[in-house]
C-alpha cells in the first residue's frame, strides 16, 4: 500500500484542537482539505505529521508553536490612539484590518481591546504561541511526479 512522501497530494479531513481541547478547525462535513506534501502549502508540523500515512489511517499530530504559527510576541501588541483610525471607522473588538508599514508592506492586525480613546492593535496569528493537535484522516494520495536527478 502507498505511504505519503514529499511531492504527493492528498486529501484529508482533519479536526484541529487547542490543549484545552477548543476546535479551532474542522472538515469534517466539508470538502476534505487538498495539499501537495513538503510545498509550503500549510504550516511545517503538518506536513510532517502526515507523512508515511497511508489511506484510510487515521493518525493523532500535536504540532508545537515553533512548527505551526510560532510564538506570542508582546511586542507585536501595541495601543494607539482612537484617532488613528477613519473618522467612519468604528474600532471594536475582533475586527482584523490591514496595517499598512512604512516600508509600504501590510500586516494584518486585529483588535484585542477598546478603552475610551485607545485601542489595542495585535499583529500576531490568532494561533501564536498555541500548541495545536489534529485528528487527521487520510482519504487520498495523488502520487506526485519522482525527482530528476541531473549529475
Amino acid at each position: 500500500m502507498s505511504k505519503v512522501k514529499d511531492g504527493d497530494t492528498i486529501a484529508i479531513h482533519y479536526t484541529g484542537t487547542l490543549d484545552d481541547g477548543t476546535i479551532f478547525d474542522s472538515s469534517e462535513g466539508g470538502q476534505p482539505l487538498s495539499f501537495t506534501v513538503g510545498s509550503g502549502e500549510v504550516i511545517e508540523g503538518f506536513d510532517e505529521g502526515v507523512r508515511g500515512m497511508e489511506v484510510d489511517e487515521t493518525r493523532k499530530i500535536t504540532i508545537a508553536p515553533d512548527q505551526a504559527y510560532g510564538e506570542y510576541y508582546e511586542e507585536l501588541v501595541k495601543v494607539v490612539p482612537r484617532s488613528a483610525f477613519p473618522p467612519d471607522m468604528v474600532p471594536a473588538v475582533g475586527m482584523g484590518f490591514e496595517l499598512q508599514l512604512p516600508s509600504g508592506q501590510t500586516m494584518p492586525v486585529r483588535i484585542i481591546e477598546v478603552e475610551g480613546e485607545e485601542v489595542t492593535i495585535d499583529a500576531n496569528h490568532l494561533l501564536a504561541g498555541e500548541t495545536l493537535n489534529f485528528e487527521v484522516r487520510l482519504m487520498g494520495i495523488e502520487p506526485g511526479m519522482s525527482p530528476i536527478i541531473i549529475p
